[in-house]
């Protein structure tokens, strides 16, 4: 049997839980004004499906827009205007403060040459950081570790999944996943480390519980009684069980990395309702993490930025839906982000053959930032070369 199969063995064993094991440490990195680099964090928000761009950040002022979704488009009198030309969907209003506080950026036209528009294959490639045609074993964030910035016995665990089961950028980290602390902590006590004598796969899978074991202690405490007002709702849950992760961690090693997830956004028909509640949960979901994380002192050492799959075409399908497509914007906020609009806006004049935009700004650009600007390593260790930074952190 392979190793991933062994890792789910080790994960039913809790119930809770799913961790890897034996990831490098990460070295110290330039301090930033925000904190130094051992210290920071990166929530990473997943928009499960492929996240329609256009009616995210609408061009409410492109008349080609209009004429492509005649039976989607949002209104320009409904549109929360951010300048000029584009404006937020209506029910990203929870975003406003952050916006206007000059903590959320947003990058346009986010993609990668060779668009694979394939569910399984394109989350893949974005998790991974590869090209198109190329395949990698580790997360993107993973690479980042290997890198270095801190030891890895500083932290008491290299990252945390709440509500996902693919360690996706985490791939090859030794990372938990949960879907909350309680219900962690209470049922890894049935993990245990007992000896297998004759059997490496079982020892394998015994030495992956007793990790799993020892995190979960790590991360016990009481519970943090946040003034914070989470939102109901599984990614709200998921927000608020990320904030007690962090509460946690006061005074321990702390977590570096967390990864969540909302979906799904593959609006292939009605679009129109589905695609509001789930803007609606992101935006008042990432609204309550930053009061949280305020709370707890750690928004000017976090970094939160969103990754979806792919975009949607710019076209409306039959069934008032849209179809995959190969660009999106991206959110990136914290106490330490420059906010703005970054990239250029999609071209709806000049659609390729496949009735595509071009995107602008390669999503490995972001990591890129990250790496560099975030975590002090060479982002040609993460991404490889080529993909200049974004200006989306304060230095």
């Amino acid at each position: 049997m392979q190793r991933r199969h062994f890792l789910q063995t080790a994960s039913s064993a809790t119930g809770a839980a799913l961790l890897a094991v034996h990831a490098p440490g990460w070295a110290q990195a330039a301090a930033n004004p925000a904190a130094s680099a051992s210290e920071r964090i990166v929530v990473l928000v997943e928009l499960k499906g492929g996240n329609d761009g256009l009616n995210t950040v609408v061009p409410y002022t492109d008349p080609a827009y209009y004429q492509m979704r005649s039976a989607i488009a949002i209104k320009p009198e409904d549109v929360l205007r951010i300048d000029s030309r584009a404006g937020l969907h209506p029910e990203l209003k929870a975003l406003l403060p952050l916006w206007e506080q000059n903590q959320l950026a947003i990058v346009q036209s986010v993609g990668y040459p060779q668009a694979n528009l394939s569910h399984f294959r394109s989350i893949e490639i974005w998790e991974t950081g590869s090209k198109a045609d190329e395949y990698l074993g580790n997360g993107w964030v993973t690479r980042g570790m290997q890198a270095g910035f801190a030891a890895r016995s500083h932290y008491t665990t290299e990252g945390v999944l709440v509500g996902v089961n693919d360690f996706g950028p985490l791939a090859g980290a030794r990372a938990v996943a949960l879907n909350n602390p309680e219900a962690f902590v209470n049922q890894a006590r049935f993990a245990s480390a007992q000896q297998a004598v004759g059997s490496a796969a079982l020892q394998h899978v015994l030495r992956v519980e007793a990790d799993i074991s020892q995190a979960a202690q790590g991360l016990r405490a009481d519970k943090f009684a946040f003034s914070t007002v989470f939102p109901q709702g599984a990614f709200g849950n998921s927000v608020r069980a990320a904030a007690q992760v962090l509460a946690s961690q006061r005074g321990k090693g702390g977590v570096p990395v967390m990864l969540l997830s909302l979906g799904s956004f593959d609006t292939h028909q009605n679009q129109l309702g589905t695609h509001a509640n789930l803007l609606r949960q992101l935006a008042e979901g990432l609204a309550a993490l930053q009061s949280a994380f305020t709370e707890l002192g750690a928004w000017d050492r976090t970094l939160v930025m969103s990754f979806s799959e792919f975009g949607r075409r710019p076209r409306q399908n039959n069934s008032n839906g849209t179809d995959h497509g190969t660009l999106a914007p991206h959110f990136v906020a914290g106490g330490a982000v420059r906010g703005g609009l970054y990239g250029q806006a999609p071209d709806l004049t000049r659609l390729d053959a496949t009735q595509n935009a071009a995107y602008s700004t390669d999503f490995r650009q972001l990591y890129a930032t990250v790496a560099q600007q975030w975590w002090g390593v060479k982002p040609e260790a993460v991404v490889g070369t080529g993909f200049t930074p974004v200006p989306f952190l304060r230095t």
